[in-house]
This record gives structure tokens, C-alpha cells and sequence, in this order.
């Protein structure tokens, strides 16, 4: 089978597409044919290793798994001695930020991390609806929503920013949400009350002030967005932040009025369930930018690391079933 490798922490255009041999799931695990994966930020942090942390975890001095991805949806056609509630012919999705290798046409994963794509969506739309909407499901649990609060979300044409702005709109709220020009239009059709284009503007120089700042893209700071809070507002950004401050900011501030919460992911049993229902009930439609073919997924990753991306950037595997 062909599958994306990576042997060394690197560039996307050292990435190769190899011939390996299939694997054959263990007792617990299914086997997918992937139809459909994503090149995501998750995806270009697990390829470089950057921020150096991420060697903790996939690696000190080179990556445990050589195939790279993250996320899948595809059809289980093989499942494992032990495996009972999976069958034959299911289509199905996951996600895994650590890797699943997923960016292959198959894979092997542990039943448990294995979800049903709902009825009425395909591979494409399962794919997009993974990796971004996992981390904003992460945003609005963290914090207490409550009618008629202000909420800013900076970063709104990414995949976490499109899918947190949805996840957003199911509240009694305003919604403010930074935007590019070419995508103020999108923006306001997925719930947003007001835009600003931060091409020509910046939010923390405008004298509106917000209950949460909600920094989906790690492009500002807790210092820059202070002044733009209101009294007991909330700071949540999904990047680390220069030095890593925003991982201890929530205890340097605990005791003050303006508080930075850090949005440490939860488990994909709790957030996929959660994306599948919005999925389902038409409340959640992810946004998809652009799909290339697996021999060319280096220049996804290319594309994706630039930080431009709108939504979702697609790499179909399998030819069938894909519309």
C-alpha cells in the first residue's frame, strides 16, 4: 500500500510517499481503508516536532511512528478476534493527536478509537470535521457561557476557528470574529454578528470589549487582549504563546479578575460523540478549503504551514465513494 513516511523530524517537502506492507489489525484493533484525511496544524506540528515539547511525546531524537496523520474517515475491512460492536463494511472516522497513520490507504486502530460517520454525511465532510472541531470543543467547556455575553473569536476562518464559531452560535450570544477579506462573507453565513478584517484592523485597538477572547490561531497575547476584557473576562488561546506562558498564566492569574484559561484537549470519546450530533442535526458544517491526491501531499503540507488555510485541507486516498 502507499502510504506518506517521515523517518526524521522535517520539512514538507522531505516527506515521501513509499510502498509499505498493509498491516493486519490485532486482536482489538479494525483495519480501514482510509478514504479521506486532513493535513491540519496538528499534522505540521507532528512532521517538525515544532514546538519542541512535541518530542516528549512522538519522540526525543526521531518519531516513533515513520507514517504520518492524524485523523481518518474511511471503511473498516478487516476487524480483530476481540472486536465485537465494529463490523464489516462500517464507515467510520477518528482522531488521534499524537499520530493515528492515518495518511495511508489503510491503517489500524483500536476499536475503541473508532467512531460511526453519521448517516447523512460522506468521507470528505467526516475528515473535515475532526481535528479543528476537537480543540474548539475544548474552548466552550472550559468556560461557562452564559446569555447575552460578548465573545471574540480571533481566528475564525481556521479549522478551530470555522467549527468554535458554530459551536458558538448555539448560544444566546454576541459574536464578534476576526476575518481576512475574502472570507468576511463565509464568516457571517456561520453565525458571526460582527467581523473585523484583520488585514485592516486590530481587534485590541478597538474600544468594544468582550466576556471571552477566544484566540483560536495564537496570534495575540493575554497582555495585548487584557484591555479588551471585561471585568472577570476570560482569556483562551490554542497555541503555548511565546515562552509558553499561556500554559502558567491560569495560575498567575487564578486570584484575578481577568483570568487565562488554557484549553488542555479533552478525550475524543467526549468530543466526537458531541461533533457527530451537530453533525447530524445540520448545526455544525465544516469548512473545506482545498483536497489534493496522497502523491501530492507534500504540498498540503506546504500549503497548510503557510497559516493561510480557510477551514479544512483535504487528501483524498481512495477514488470511490467520495462525493
Amino acid at each position: 500500500m502507499k502510504a506518506s513516511i517521515r523517518r526524521n523530524y522535517c520539512s514538507p517537502r522531505q516527506i515521501k510517499v513509499e510502498e509499505v506492507e498493509r498491516p493486519i489489525p490485532k486482536d482489538n484493533e479494525v483495519l480501514i481503508k482510509v478514504y479521506t484525511t486532513t493535513v491540519n496544524r496538528t499534522d505540521c506540528a507532528n512532521l517538525t516536532a515544532k514546538p519542541f515539547i512535541m518530542r516528549f511525546v512522538l519522540g526525543l531524537f526521531k518519531p516513533r511512528k515513520v507514517i504520518i496523520g492524524t485523523d481518518f474517515a474511511g471503511e473498516v475491512v478487516a476487524i480483530g478476534a476481540n472486536v465485537k460492536s465494529i463490523h464489516i463494511g462500517d464507515m467510520v472516522f477518528g482522531f488521534n493527536d499524537t499520530g493515528a497513520e492515518s495518511q495511508a490507504e489503510y491503517m489500524t486502530v483500536a476499536s475503541q478509537n473508532v467512531f460511526p460517520i453519521p448517516k447523512n454525511i460522506n468521507y470528505k465532510q467526516a475528515a473535515a470535521s475532526l481535528e479543528g472541531a476537537h480543540y474548539a470543543y475544548s474552548f466552550i467547556h472550559k468556560v461557562k457561557i452564559e446569555s447575552g455575553q460578548h465573545i471574540l473569536i480571533n481566528g475564525a476562518t481556521g479549522a478551530i476557528g470555522s467549527a468554535l464559531l458554530q459551536f458558538v452560535r448555539q448560544y444566546d450570544v454576541k459574536i464578534t470574529a476576526t476575518t481576512n477579506t475574502k472570507n468576511v462573507q463565509l464568516i457571517r453565513s456561520l453565525g458571526a454578528d460582527k467581523t473585523i478584517d484583520y488585514t485592516k484592523e486590530n481587534f485590541t485597538d478597538k474600544d468594544d470589549t468582550y466576556d471571552f477572547v477566544f484566540d483560536t490561531v495564537g496570534k495575540s497575547t493575554f497582555g495585548k487582549c487584557k484591555p479588551v476584557l471585561n471585568k472577570e473576562g476570560v482569556y483562551i488561546s490554542s497555541e503555548l504563546g511565546p515562552y509558553s506562558q499561556n500554559v502558567f498564566y491560569p495560575l498567575l492569574t487564578y486570584i484575578t479578575n481577568k483570568k487565562v484559561i488554557f484549553p488542555v484537549p479533552f478525550d475524543s470519546k467526549k468530543t466526537i460523540p458531541y461533533i457527530s450530533n451537530l453533525l447530524e442535526t445540520g448545526k455544525f458544517k465544516p469548512v473545506i478549503d482545498r483536497e489534493y491526491q496522497l502523491d501530492d501531499i507534500a504540498k498540503a503540507y506546504e500549503y497548510v504551514s503557510k497559516g493561510e488555510k480557510t477551514g479544512n485541507v483535504l487528501i483524498n486516498i481512495a477514488k470511490n465513494h467520495l462525493a
